[in-house]
């Protein structure tokens, strides 16, 4: 599926290329199936903080089985079922990855649910549990927006596992129902209540520990409203459309501290390419994510799937908000 111009999904072609060549310390991977994400649409449409060269074949997730290995690499080899983060060419029927970005994929995951292990799942996985973030701990009550996306399903879940008290908001009766299914202790649907109200009326008015928040805008700044004395909220995108300006005076009043996290820095998709240096701490977290899901503690969930030639559609689901958790390209 190639992108030529910046644009919407309806610009998007299907052609047969060449193959990608492989390079250096890379594998070939044939695609059983792969993500595309609110951030492909942007991509498409030169919005994105990285523009790949014109054409190129958009998608950053993949899972599927390795065909090719270069000579150089050590950790992945030929047979192997794995999930692997891509600088772009994820919608194809074969992907070429560097091996720092590929990992095995869990024994207990189907390929199709797998793609959201590439991205979404270790998003929430390093905002909630890396030190400098987070770092949410038991007994801590963490406040997760769009919680019916992947990443914030995902934050659901992870929140769960490491004990805290997870309060979910989500848009709809669906969505927030979609957010107890998969762990949380409270859901709020933000159509119909203020979720800032909700929240301090859940805490006893003593606001929330950690805010996870995939959505920006008002959303954040309200977030900022809602939490206790020495919280932390982490921004880790902008789906709302707004980029929030931060009010000091709250984080003074409260001791709060706003944690950023840009993922995309730790996989190489920033000006700074850190994958390599950053390698033993993204494969730690993978593995970390690969035994929850083997003992059955994540559930990633796919809403729908779609065949390579509807790969537009699958982005315009996205842009409709009618998803819950993720939806996945198929090539058979």
């Amino acid at each position: 599926m190639i992108c030529r111009q910046w644009g919407g999904p309806g610009d998007l072609r299907l052609q047969d290329i060449d193959r990608p060549p492989l390079r250096a310390g890379q594998v070939r991977i044939a695609t059983r199936a792969a993500g595309v994400s609110f951030a492909t649409t942007l991509v498409i449409a030169g919005k994105y903080q990285r523009r790949p060269p014109l054409p190129f074949a958009p998608g950053t997730e993949v899972s599927g089985v390795v065909i090719e290995a270069d000579a150089a690499c050590r950790r992945i080899a030929v047979g192997d079922e794995v999930v692997a983060v891509l600088d772009w060419g994820g919608l194809a029927e074969e992907a070429v990855a560097h091996e720092v970005n590929v990992f095995a994929k869990p024994r207990t995951v189907g390929f199709v649910e797998a793609i959201q292990l590439a991205i979404s799942y270790p998003t929430s996985g390093a905002a909630l549990t890396w030190p400098m973030a987070l770092d949410v701990q038991r007994g801590h009550t963490l406040l997760v927006h769009a919680a019916a996306s992947g990443v914030g399903m995902a934050a659901v879940e992870i929140g769960k596992i490491l004990g805290a008290t997870v309060i979910a908001t989500a848009g709809g009766a669906r969505k927030t129902a979609f957010a107890l299914e998969h762990g949380a202790d409270h859901a709020i649907d933000y159509t119909t209540r203020d979720f800032r109200e909700e929240v301090m009326s859940l805490t006893g008015g003593r606001g929330v520990d950690r805010v996870y928040d995939p959505v920006g805008g008002e959303v954040f700044t309200q977030s900022l409203r809602s939490m206790a004395v020495e919280g932390r909220i982490c921004p880790i995108g902008f789906a709302g459309g707004t980029t929030p300006q931060i009010p000091a005076n709250i984080l003074l009043v409260k001791s709060i501290a706003v944690m950023g996290l840009n993922y995309g820095y730790y996989v190489g998709w920033s000006p700074h390419d850190a994958r390599h240096e950053q390698a033993g701490r993204v494969l730690a977290l993978m593995e970390r994510l690969r035994g929850w899901c083997e003992a059955g503690l994540c559930r990633p969930h796919v809403d729908r799937t779609y065949r390579l030639a509807e790969a537009p559609e699958a982005m315009q689901a996205l842009l409709d908000r009618s998803v819950t958790g993720r939806v996945a390209v198929v090539m058979e």
